[in-house]
């Protein structure tokens, strides 16, 4: 993208940003234009889902999204030239290397459990793995980018589910 983009390569994350949350936006709408079978019914489960899942996923996508939104959507490019790149391994970083992603997951599989629709299953399944293709990709590009020091960090820190004890 960088050889394509040529001079206009900063602007790609915010034009991917754009793209990723208009295609978001036709799915789901694309998603609930049809009516879909409920898979069980549980109104325990709900609760469960809400305070282990929905609740928790929803704080650590907030903390990651207030730790770096300029860098990930893009909106930093606008007003420096070039973003100075840093390796992060402070804060929620220390327990997990994508925290935004882990928070994701535990934020969409708990509304398959609040709303447990066919569609939805078919949506959170498609969400994981496209996640899961997307930290492969970003971590093969992270190492690139930051060599033995990422590598040092992806085996003392776990991708995605965090590690709470020693």
């Amino acid at each position: 993208m960088k050889e394509t983009m040529g001079t206009f390569f900063r602007y790609y994350r915010l034009l991917y940003t754009i793209f990723a949350a208009f295609t978001l936006a036709l799915l789901l709408y694309f998603q609930y234009s049809f009516e879909s079978p409920r898979l069980f019914q549980s109104p325990v489960m709900k609760y469960i889902a809400l305070f282990f899942l929905v609740i928790p996923g929803l704080v650590i996508m907030l903390i990651s999204i207030y730790k770096y939104f300029k860098l990930l959507s893009g909106i930093q490019t606008l007003f420096i030239a070039k973003p100075t790149s840093e390796l992060k391994v402070e804060n929620i970083h220390k327990y997990m290397r994508h925290p935004l992603y882990f928070g994701t997951l535990l934020f969409t599989w708990g509304l398959f459990f609040i709303f447990p629709l066919l569609s939805n299953l078919i949506a959170v399944i498609s969400i994981t793995l496209y996640t899961v293709i997307g930290i492969k990709l970003e971590e093969k590009k992270l190492v690139k980018e930051f060599g033995i020091l990422y590598r040092d960090y992806q085996q003392s820190v776990p991708m995605l589910v965090p590690k709470l004890w020693s």
